[in-house]
């Protein structure tokens, strides 16, 4: 990162800048003092005391500089709809986990996005800002950097990052619109399931926006917010309303109009890191999505667009 120093920061030190321009935390700041050309005032090492004078180019070394350590550059089909030197939103593919695991460490959106800055000569560290379950498809967020990423998710923890779902519903809401709000917890049996429990079970607060964008047959098409991020809550949500995700195989039963729950993430908006400029980026409904729709006579347009009561 370069900041051109002017007037208005002309007489503050290095630690000012970091503190009230850059908005640093402490653990930042220690690891640009004690790093190796971590902090530069016009090509020359600067301690954070160093006062600063109109027109002087300060560097800061918050990119990576080497590769994250056992994640495997793959060529994979990723599409990217967001970059800059500090974000990248890709469209995550379903059946594509968001990160390695057990059985996974070479199909992964971690492993594409490795490839993808392999290819331009990159360090990359995998920061992702939220998770989608492997079956959900659409929009992730991922820091490029750690500066971004701890903005980023400051900005998360304010509320600041808004993630819309569409999703196709086997059965219909009673209300056309609301919140639901339960406690949810991991049941007793599985490290995986999720249910709704009293806020005397030891859950967590859980709070989803939802509004129905058409019925036909008995199914519903919905946008959805989560409020509050926990494991499985779309899902969990809607099944305990009693109209469980389409094709669902956790919280429902598996369909036979489409091969994994029938969930996208559709739309995100979010601060930019550097500048807090609002960035909303769009990923179209998958193919999969769009012929469970059509199955299902509920209206959509060319690309997996919203044809009536759209989403926004």
């Amino acid at each position: 990162m370069e900041i051109r120093i002017d007037k208005r920061m002309a007489g503050r030190t290095v630690k000012e800048l970091l503190r009230s321009e850059v908005r640093l935390s402490g653990a930042m700041t220690r690891h640009l003092k004690f790093s190796e050309g971590g902090i530069l005032v016009n090509g020359a090492h600067a301690t954070v005391r160093y006062v600063l004078s109109e027109g002087d180019l300060v560097f800061l070394a918050v990119e990576d500089r080497e590769d994250q350590e056992q994640l495997l550059p793959v060529s994979l089909p990723l599409e990217i709809l967001y970059e800059d030197d500090d974000a990248v939103v890709p469209a995550k593919p379903a059946d594509m986990p968001t990160h390695p695991s057990h059985g996974h460490h070479d199909d992964t959106v971690a492993n594409a996005l490795a490839y993808r800055y392999a290819e331009l000569g990159v360090p990359f560290v995998f920061r992702p800002v939220n998770r989608l379950d492997r079956n959900t498809s659409g929009l992730l967020l991922v820091a490029r950097n750690r500066i971004a990423a701890a903005r980023l998710g400051q900005a998360m923890q304010r509320g600041e990052i808004r993630k819309t779902y569409l999703a196709i519903l086997r059965g219909v809401p009673a209300e056309s619109e609301g919140i639901l709000e339960t406690y949810m917890r991991r049941t007793a049996e599985s490290v995986i399931l999720r249910e709704n429990c009293r806020a005397d079970e030891g859950g967590a607060l859980a709070r989803t926006a939802y509004r129905v964008l058409a019925v036909s047959r008995g199914h519903s098409l919905v946008a959805c917010e989560p409020l509050t991020g926990r494991t499985h809550q779309l899902r969990v949500h809607f099944a305990g309303l009693g109209c469980p995700i389409l094709g669902d195989d956790l919280y429902g039963e598996p369909s036979p109009l489409i091969g994994r729950h029938a969930l996208h993430s559709h739309r995100l908006t979010f601060p930019r890191p550097m500048d807090g400029e609002t960035v909303t980026v769009e990923s179209p409904l998958p193919d999969d999505m769009t012929a469970a729709l059509c199955a299902l006579g509920l209206p959509i347009a060319e690309k997996g667009e919203i044809l009536e009561r759209s989403a926004h």
